[in-house]
């Protein structure tokens, strides 16, 4: 079954940067929809960016321009590069995946993922 391990939050200064990591084991990555979602205290689950089998992306707009959604050569990793952070980026970032090498790039729905790690912590002050 997939699983996914996120790793790299922190706690930053605004404008600083960071990089989360997602680990993927039992599929190839390549073969999956990926993104990653976030939630800030009180408040619901927002999805932030999406990456699909073709490499295309697509971001909130909220992030877009600031960060940006990879995936490795060799199939296991997801990056998200986060540049100029905001106090309003804090939250649990999640990483998700589903079994369908296509996205549905025009909404953000946790719904459409089967699979989550446990969520990294990041805070900007």
């Amino acid at each position: 079954d997939v699983q996914l391990v996120e790793s790299g939050g922190g706690s930053v200064q605004t404008g600083e940067s960071l990089t989360l990591t997602c680990v993927v084991s039992g599929y190839d990555v390549k073969l999956l929809c990926m993104g990653w979602f976030r939630e800030a205290s009180g408040k619901k689950r927002e999805g932030v960016a999406q990456i699909e089998s073709t490499g295309r992306t697509v971001y909130a707009d909220s992030v877009q321009g600031r960060f940006t959604i990879s995936q490795n050569n060799s199939g296991d990793t997801v990056y998200f590069q986060m540049n100029s952070l905001k106090p309003e980026d804090s939250g649990l970032y999640y990483c998700a995946a589903d079994r369908r090498d296509y996205c549905s790039l025009a909404r953000f729905w946790s719904s459409d993922y089967a699979y989550w790690g446990q969520g990294t912590q990041v805070t900007v002050s």
